[in-house]
Parts: C-alpha cells; sequence; structure tokens
C-alpha cells in the first residue's frame, strides 16, 4: 500500500510542477501576460522551460497566440472542428514543430507573434538536441524505479512530469466540442468543467477566450480555477505579479 500511496505522490508532484510551468508561467504569463512574471522567475522560465517540460517557452507562447488569432479557423494550429477530436493530439505537436522550425528560421509570420519575447529559442532546439530533456527525465524516473524497487514509482514520475502533451489534448479538444458557454465568442471555445478540475483551470476555455488577458478563467461561484490559485500563491512569494 505504501509504494502506491508514493508513486501517487510523486505523480501529482510532477504532475503539479509541469502544470505551473505551462499554466502560469507559459500560458498566463509569457503568452498572454495576465501575470508579470519577476525579471528573475523570467530568466529562470527561459533557461529551465525546456528541461522542465520538454517544451520551448517561446514555441509554445507562439503556437498558442496563433491559437487565440485564429481560433477555430482553418489556420488554428489545433482545433477539433477541423481536425477531431483525437485528431489534436498529433495536430498539436506538428503545430508546435512548425511554429519551432519557423522561429529558428526567422519566418516573419512565427516571430512576429512573439516580437515581444525578447529572448530566443532554446540552445537545446537550435543545436538539435531536443531529445535530452525527455532522456534526462526518463533516467531519473528509472533510477527511481531501481532505486525503490518499483517500476510504478518510476512510472508515476514519468508521466507526471511529461504530462502537457495530454494536458494540452484535453483542453484543446474536449473544451473546443463539450460544454458550456458564458460568453457568445465567435470561435467554438466552451467552458467543460471537468477539463477545468484536471488542468487547473484551462477547461474555461470560454471565459478564457472572451478575456484573455485575465489572469483568473473562472467565472461563476461553481467554477474552480486552480491556476489561478497558484498565481496567487507565487505571487505571495514574489515570484509574480497579478495584474
Amino acid at each position: 500500500m505504501k509504494i502506491y500511496v508514493a508513486s501517487f505522490l510523486v505523480f501529482l508532484l510532477g504532475y503539479l510542477i509541469n502544470i505551473f510551468y505551462i499554466t502560469v508561467l507559459y500560458h498566463r504569463g509569457l503568452a498572454h501576460g495576465s501575470v508579470t512574471l519577476h525579471p528573475a522567475t523570467r530568466q529562470w522560465v527561459v533557461l529551465t522551460g525546456s528541461w522542465v517540460t520538454g517544451i520551448d517557452p517561446k514555441a509554445w507562447a507562439c503556437m498558442h497566440r496563433l491559437h487565440h488569432r485564429f481560433s477555430d479557423t482553418a489556420l488554428d494550429p489545433h482545433s477539433p472542428v477541423h481536425q477531431g477530436v483525437f485528431g489534436v493530439m498529433l495536430g498539436q505537436l506538428r503545430s508546435y514543430e512548425k511554429a519551432l522550425r519557423g522561429l529558428m528560421l526567422g519566418r516573419e509570420f512565427y516571430s512576429d507573434m512573439v516580437k515581444d519575447l525578447r529572448f530566443s529559442v532554446h540552445w537545446l532546439n537550435r543545436k538539435q538536441i531536443w531529445w535530452l530533456p525527455y532522456a534526462l527525465h526518463a533516467g531519473i524516473a528509472f533510477l527511481l524505479g531501481l532505486g525503490f524497487h518499483s517500476w510504478l514509482l518510476g512510472s508515476a514520475y514519468w508521466l507526471g512530469i511529461m504530462s502537457h502533451p495530454v494536458q494540452g489534448w484535453l483542453v484543446n479538444s474536449f473544451a473546443h466540442q463539450f460544454g458550456y458557454r458564458n460568453h457568445p465568442n465567435e470561435d467554438q471555445s466552451r467552458n467543460n468543467s471537468l477539463v477545468a478540475w484536471l488542468v487547473a483551470g484551462e477547461g474555461y476555455q470560454n471565459n478564457h477566450h472572451f478575456n484573455p488577458t485575465s489572469a483568473k478563467f473562472s467565472e461563476r461561484r461553481s467554477e474552480f480555477d486552480g491556476g489561478y490559485l497558484l498565481c496567487q500563491l507565487a505571487a505571495r512569494f514574489g515570484i509574480l505579479a497579478i495584474k
């Protein structure tokens, strides 16, 4: 029983670290500026983001801004309207790769989207060793499993820290296909409560697309935005400031 509890806690820790980087630092910080990152925090994200999540912060912000500009149109990087619910999983990967390549080649379509983000694509991607963070986390997972004689513990770490592709798919597919709407946005964004609970408030896509510069994605009393709570906690420690 102890190993199951330990595995769950390890998964939860990895999941929360990944969530904090993506939904607070990447999304609400870099992509929308709804929270202002302390200069040291911003530099930390630029240096460590790719290592922790395996995802380049500038390329992610670029792809996300494209999603908002072209939401649910043919130019949307990931829309279930055009790619289907399950097609979004591969679609978001391909779109991320295109944004990453476009930024490294200096293509205006991509670079103009993030011209305010005055830092380069991470050197791991520029040197074509993007796979190194994944190998690092796989090594940590292996050592955890070996050291504690539990493949479950090692797997829990890997699944938690490398959970963003699944998180992104849940948000980008289900929260643009199933749920309710508080606002008559022109796109197909929805508020999906289950996704919001699983992915720190990110499931409230209809609210977010209506007011993307708000750090708080929830509006109704029945809506719970875990990501905003993380923002409030980070603000208490001076990591960021909520606008």
